[in-house]
């Protein structure tokens, strides 16, 4: 009966390759076995054919980032449920190989409501989440906001400049009416609640806040509740 031994090391022994280099093929998602792709390097294997795919790097697979389309009334726990193989958005362009470990250890460092939908980012990478913490007050973000009452006659241009919020005066944002019943606000620095609050100081009601665009990155056709990759190329 063969001894089980881990998996890196049965591949390092296999390939004559080192047991680092055996572990980045691994969690790089390159490794199979019995033919069942296998990301944990110290899973445990014995007489299983152990399979290395073909044009197999052993570079360090890189963090991830991720894009998601939250759902209304979704809080940032539940979130993670969310995050499953089958609801990858089908056009998704990124090139990125999907591996299950890019839906571990993932934060959220610009979040949404738990009562608005849209947008959200979550990610691996430390570079994604600094540049979203500094910068992300001086990111211009997209939000459709759907409203009901009478607002006052000059409900756009107090949106636009002129409130106050937590005590602290709201820096100037472009603000349209896209329909009778729906706002389209071009901001930054929003806080929780912000929205609600702006609306309901000109005699309107906020009933949906979603956020459309973070800087240069948007949801364009994502359906509700699928998610995708911010590509190697893309910034916000």
């Amino acid at each position: 009966m063969t001894t089980p031994l881990r998996l890196d090391k049965r591949l390092a022994a296999q390939l004559h390759c080192s047991r680092a280099q055996a572990r980045h093929y691994i969690e790089g998602g390159w490794v199979s076995v019995d033919g069942v792709v296998v990301e944990a390097p110290q899973t445990l294997v014995a007489g299983e054919t152990v399979t290395l795919a073909a044009g197999a790097s052993s570079e360090p697979a890189e963090p991830a980032t991720l894009l998601l389309n939250k759902p209304a009334g979704c809080t940032t726990e539940e979130m993670s449920a969310l995050l499953r193989e089958d609801a990858r958005f089908a056009d998704d362009a990124s090139g990125v190989r999907l591996l299950h470990r890019h839906f571990l250890r993932l934060e959220t460092p610009m979040p949404l409501d738990d009562d608005a939908c849209g947008l959200v980012v979550l990610t691996q990478d430390w570079r994604v989440r600094r540049h979203l913490l500094e910068s992300g007050p001086g990111l211009e973000q997209e939000f459709m906001v759907d409203v009901e009452g009478e607002g006052s006659p000059w409900a756009l241009p107090r949106l636009t400049h002129g409130l106050d919020y937590q005590g602290r005066a709201l820096p100037a944002c472009k603000v349209s009416w896209q329909s009778e019943q729906r706002l389209r606000f071009a901001i930054k620095d929003v806080r929780p609640g912000q929205l609600q609050h702006m609306c309901a100081a000109v005699g309107l009601r906020a009933t949906r806040v979603r956020r459309l665009r973070i800087g240069r990155i948007g949801l364009s056709r994502m359906p509700d509740g699928q998610w995708r990759y911010l590509g190697s190329g893309q910034r916000f």
